[in-house]
């Protein structure tokens, strides 16, 4: 009996190594939502090489073991659905299948735990003031905004066990602070009056769907309007088919490795009428893809142009905002950057940040040039 669980044993340990060898390699990059580690590339023979790529060797092997993709799931699966608990340090598991993100400050966001200090709001109220007044001296119109999080407008579906410690956000002090600027766009009614109509987030994911999306976009663009009249009018709901499908999970469900095990009803909206503006740079890429510079054009356009200082959450928002311009530059950084905008010269300068940034993000005010 002992013998025959000492080669059951050898014969488990030893699975994943084999499974290497026959060539079976258990990576599945899409499952867990992120780069897997590279094969290292082996070059001399020093102390020096052997330990980095020992090292990369090893990075390597734990991503790709064999099996290692069916093993996360079950491990995930068994976490989740029989014990009632997320599979990721990263996601919270809330209410009637939600799940939100638990990283990047966002538990501390949502529980209002440390407020911005006086010297932090003056100094987010300085950068954007000071690059306010850089832009009007160049005649550039500008728009600052909080991207909400998920938590913002459904914190009803948060795990129970999370409490709320203040009554007000970072978000609140800083829109307050700017409040008699006439800068900065509040997108919360928008997306409060549209959570009444549908889902405006996605249940599996950080972020919102086309449907959140579209509410924020339609209040920036009022806003930019109200500054630039050349840009032409928001569309409207009866511009689009409202469609449902389902889809694997999204970005939180390949966190805890059941990107193929959770599914997303989807909400996208189908334009009625014909779509101009096209990606140019990076060439092939897809409105929505998460790049760090991406630029859309609409091709013999004479509309204005635009730079979007942005992160992940203006992404959905990019196959509406770009059909308003000629030419739109989306740029993954929060800080706003006088060089870059002088090199390209926009009309208008849209700043959006997601909410829980103003916990690890600091703008620089310094680094915008004198008028």
């Amino acid at each position: 009996m002992r013998a025959a669980l000492v080669i059951a044993f050898l014969v488990v340990i030893t699975l994943p190594a084999a499974a290497n060898l026959a060539g079976h390699d258990g990576a599945d990059p899409q499952a867990e939502n992120r780069e897997l580690a590279a094969f290292p590339h082996i070059e001399g023979a020093t102390m020096a090489s052997l330990r980095t790529d020992s090292d990369q060797l090893s990075a390597w092997f734990d991503d790709h073991f064999g099996f290692r993709s069916r093993l996360v799931r079950w491990s995930g699966e068994i976490r989740l659905f029989v014990l009632g608990v997320s599979p990721s340090r990263s996601v919270a598991n809330g209410q009637h299948g939600w799940f939100f993100y638990a990283d990047d400050d966002s538990i501390e966001d949502y529980a209002n735990v440390t407020p911005l200090t006086p010297e932090a709001v003056a100094n987010w109220r300085t950068a954007v003031l000071r690059a306010s007044g850089w832009l009007q001296a160049r005649h550039i119109a500008y728009i600052f905004t909080i991207a909400p999080d998920k938590h913002v407008l459904y914190p009803e579906e948060m795990p129970s066990s999370v409490s709320r410690v203040g009554d007000v956000s970072r978000a609140d002090q800083l829109l307050t602070a700017l409040q008699d600027s006439g800068l900065a766009v509040d997108l919360r009614p928008a997306l409060v009056a549209s959570k009444g109509e549908e889902r405006i987030y996605k249940r599996t994911d950080t972020h919102w769907n086309d449907r959140g999306a579209f509410a924020a976009y339609r209040h920036i663009i009022r806003a930019v309007r109200a500054r630039v009249p050349a840009v032409p009018p928001e569309w409207t709901r009866d511009d689009f088919e409202p469609a449902s499908r389902e889809v694997e999970g999204g970005d939180l469900a390949g966190m805890m490795g059941l990107k193929r095990v959770l599914r997303e009803e989807d909400l996208p909206l189908v334009p009625r009428r014909p779509r101009h503006a096209v990606v140019v740079e990076p060439a092939g890429a897809a409105p929505t893809a998460e790049e760090g510079y991406l630029v859309t054009e609409i091709p013999g356009s004479t509309l204005p142009r635009a730079v979007i200082f942005r992160d992940s959450f203006a992404s959905q928002m990019v196959p509406f905002l770009s059909e308003h311009f000629s030419r739109a530059v989306y740029m993954w950084q929060n800080d706003f950057d006088a060089d870059f905008v002088s090199r390209e010269k926009p009309d208008v300068v849209v700043q959006e940040i997601v909410g829980r940034h103003l916990y690890g993000f600091v703008p620089s005010p310094e680094l915008v040039p004198a008028r």
